[in-house]
């Protein structure tokens, strides 16, 4: 197994738990929690000092998660996301079952289907979709290693992941898109 001196089912404990946890996910690092519990959310907005106006990253493992969450995508996007061989970030226009402050001022949320094997072991162990927000500050450059997060952040949680934190080859955050009024994608950020 990839975990050398972490335990999946522990780490999902803790996001069980309502814990913060920071974690390398597909993309970069981040700060995370369960979605679906509003006290560890606010917890992650306020160390991360996020407005109230702007939505945080989910991450869930397949559809079917998603699904439970947002309002239904067209079939063909549906497969898209699931093909898609970069970690894409999608933005759902219509939020069902998250807390209030998850999604953005608008009411979107934005998530991603993670192709990451200990993403997926995660996100199965913890049966919910968890929150993946860069680690670091509102404001502050995102970390592309576990080396640039701040040690305030690193501190400020209540479990780091030791999976990766010697992984010298910097992450870069997931190309973002929304359906626009055709039903078609259209990047926001690539």
């Amino acid at each position: 197994m990839f975990l050398l001196r972490d335990d999946i089912n522990e780490i999902a404990a803790h996001f069980k738990a309502g814990k913060l946890i920071c974690f390398p996910t597909d993309t970069v690092w981040a700060i995370g929690c369960d979605a679906s519990n509003p006290e560890a959310v606010a917890k992650v907005r306020a160390l991360k000092q996020l407005p109230e106006q702007e939505g945080m990253v989910v991450l869930a493992s397949n559809n079917a998660m998603v699904t439970s969450y947002v309002a239904p995508l067209p079939p063909r996007i549906e497969t898209l996301l699931e093909l898609h061989q970069r970690p894409l970030t999608l933005i759902y226009p219509q939020n069902l079952h998250f807390p209030k402050n998850v999604p953005a001022q608008d009411g979107s949320v934005a998530i991603r289907l993670v192709k990451d094997d200990f993403c997926i072991q995660l996100l199965q162990a913890t049966g919910k979709p968890i929150i993946a927000t860069t680690a670091n500050s509102y404001g502050d450059p995102i970390p592309t290693t576990f080396g640039g997060i701040s040690s305030e952040i690193l501190r400020s949680v209540d479990y780091v992941v030791k999976y990766k934190q010697d992984d010298k080859n910097p992450g870069t955050p997931s190309p973002i898109a929304r359906l626009d009024h055709f039903q078609e994608l259209e990047f926001i950020r690539e």
